[in-house]
This record gives C-alpha cells, sequence and structure tokens, in this order.
C-alpha cells in the first residue's frame, strides 16, 4: 500500500491582501503568491478581472477555510462609466454592440442613482463567470454563444456620483455579494439613452479588510532578489494577516490552552461566566489571538464545526 503523499510547499497560513495590477488575472495572481511563499493551499475571495485593480484578498493554509466568510462581506469599488457606447464585455474589451450620440447631464445622472440603491434586480454580464448548463458564461459568449442568464437580487448600500464630464462619470459603489458593476454601468447608460460601459474599474474595500492592509505586488516580487530563502519567506510572511482577522464579523470567545487542545481534538467545550456568549450558529474561538476553531454556541458549549492546525 502506497504511502500518502506529503503536500508540497510549506504549511504557511493567513491572509495576504494584494493590491492587484492592471493586465493580470485573479488566478494568475494567486498562483504568484501561492509560488513566492511556497504556500500548500492558496484560494482568493471574489474574482477581479484583468482590467480591474485593487483589493484581491488571497488566503494562504488553513485561511482557505474562512474564504466564504470574506466572500460574504460588503465590497466597495471606484469606477468609471464611459457614455455613448455599450460593449459586448460591458468593459473596455469588448467590441461596440451599440453606439449613441446623445450624452446624459450631471443631473439626469444624480435622478438615476435610487433606482441602483437597495436590493435591486440585476442580469450579469455575458462574458462573467456565471454557470449556465454546467458551462461559464464567458466560455459561451466567447464560443459566439447568446445565452439568456437570469437576473438575480443583488444589494447597493450606497451609490455615490463623485465627479462628471460630458462623456465620463466617476463613481463609488458599497455593495453586497455578487453585483457586477459592469451591469450597473450597462444598466445606467440604457435608462440614459446613450449607453455606457466601464472605462475603469478599482476594488478599495472587502470586508473586513481595508485600504491599509494593502500590498503591491512590485513589493512582493522585490523580495525575490533576496538570496537566503529563509530570510526572504520571513519578510514575505511578515506581509500576512492573521487568519481569524478575516472572521470579525462573527461572535468571539478566547480559551485557554487546554481548551484549545480539546477544540483541535474536535471536541465540545463548556462555557461558563458572564462573558459567556449567548446561543448562536457561528463564532470563532481564538487562543493566544491565534484561531482555534469555528463552531456554535448551544447549550452553554462552544462545539467546534472546524479546527485549526495552524494560524
Amino acid at each position: 500500500m502506497s504511502k500518502p503523499r506529503k503536500p508540497k510547499g510549506r504549511p504557511v497560513s493567513g491572509w495576504l491582501i494584494l493590491d492587484k495590477p492592471l493586465d493580470f488575472g485573479s488566478t494568475e495572481a494567486v498562483s504568484k503568491i501561492k509560488w513566492l511563499f511556497k504556500a500548500q493551499k492558496a484560494g482568493h475571495a471574489g474574482t477581479l478581472d484583468p482590467l480591474a485593480s485593487g483589493m484581491l484578498p488571497i488566503a494562504l493554509g488553513d485561511a482557505t477555510k474562512t474564504v466564504p466568510y470574506v466572500m460574504d462581506g460588503r465590497k466597495i469599488y471606484e469606477f468609471t462609466v464611459a457614455w455613448g457606447e455599450e460593449r459586448t464585455t460591458d468593459d473596455l474589451e469588448g467590441e461596440v454592440a451599440r453606439s449613441s450620440a446623445e450624452r446624459p447631464t450631471e443631473e439626469a445622472i444624480r435622478a438615476l442613482l435610487p433606482k441602483y440603491t437597495g436590493v435591486i434586480s440585476q442580469v450579469p454580464p455575458q462574458f462573467s463567470a456565471i454557470k449556465i448548463d454546467g458551462e461559464r458564461a464567458y466560455d459561451l459568449a466567447r464560443d459566439g454563444e447568446a445565452v439568456e442568464i437570469p437576473a438575480r437580487e443583488v444589494e447597493v448600500f450606497r451609490l455615490s456620483l463623485i465627479g462628471c464630464t460630458p462623456h465620463l462619470a466617476h463613481f463609488e459603489i458599497e455593495c453586497g455579494k455578487g453585483t457586477y458593476v459592469r451591469s450597473l454601468a450597462r444598466d445606467m447608460g440604457r435608462d440614459l439613452g446613450c449607453f455606457g460601459h466601464i472605462a475603469s474599474l478599482r476594488r478599495t474595500f472587502v470586508a473586513p479588510f481595508g485600504e491599509d492592509d494593502m500590498v503591491a505586488l512590485a513589493d512582493l516580487v522585490a523580495l525575490e532578489k533576496v538570496e537566503d530563502e529563509a530570510e526572504r519567506l520571513a519578510a514575505l510572511d511578515d506581509f500576512l494577516i492573521e487568519t481569524g482577522q478575516a472572521l470579525s464579523g462573527l461572535p468571539h470567545i478566547a480559551v485557554s490552552d487546554d481548551q484549545a487542545h480539546r477544540l483541535k481534538m474536535g471536541n465540545p467545550i463548556i462555557l461558563r461566566g458572564r462573558e459567556a456568549p449567548l446561543p448562536t450558529p457561528e463564532a470563532y474561538a481564538t487562543a493566544r489571538g491565534k484561531l482555534v476553531a469555528i463552531g456554535e454556541v448551544a447549550e452553554g458549549e462552544f462545539r467546534p464545526k472546524r479546527v485549526f492546525a495552524t494560524s
């Protein structure tokens, strides 16, 4: 009987909040970070198109278990809409599908914003990662197939006009999971009777991470020049954010070393005292500031669902 293969790479864990540059795909960025850190596992929390820049949270090692919590977080984008053309991809990459000589006034744009605030119905772009009968929409679109993508509800918490010229409008949006800014530009252009597409898009926030957490790819790549591997990896690890920071929106329980050991073995612990949290389907436990487990609080116990060997 053959022995199980030992995972390649280091069991390093944590979040790297990359400031993704333009013309660099999200999958490509994750591969680069995984290689730089020599990590066993890596994944990201929310795709950014190659023509979009900004925050791409990348999870290494055990932090990949917390990706869904970051995926569900609020996001903030700054974006520019170019009026006069609707494009097949709803951004600069696509071909012109429709055009107009009309241009909207600032007053008309501002009057439209309430329609796109709150819970709205939105049809994702033809070139998107939405699955249609098991196929990615962008693969079907590249093959020349026109597919009908069903509308879905998304939530926009805030949509602000920052400034505009006759041909361009600059916005900032705070939105929930699954919102396509490209669809927003397309739909606003249609409502204004002038058509529109995304000319620039930058993500500046993915809850709970902010702009101050972002790291430029150039700063990481520069460390490739450090010949001593231990020194190089230590310098890279300094950019990582503790895995538990991704769970700051959940109730928190601080536990002792003995309790942490029980949790890591998959056993529940009894919660006592005034500081014991109320029953909740999800909470996270830390010991000495390190993430130990995610679980539920019920009947005076914390019951682990996911445990973290390293953090």
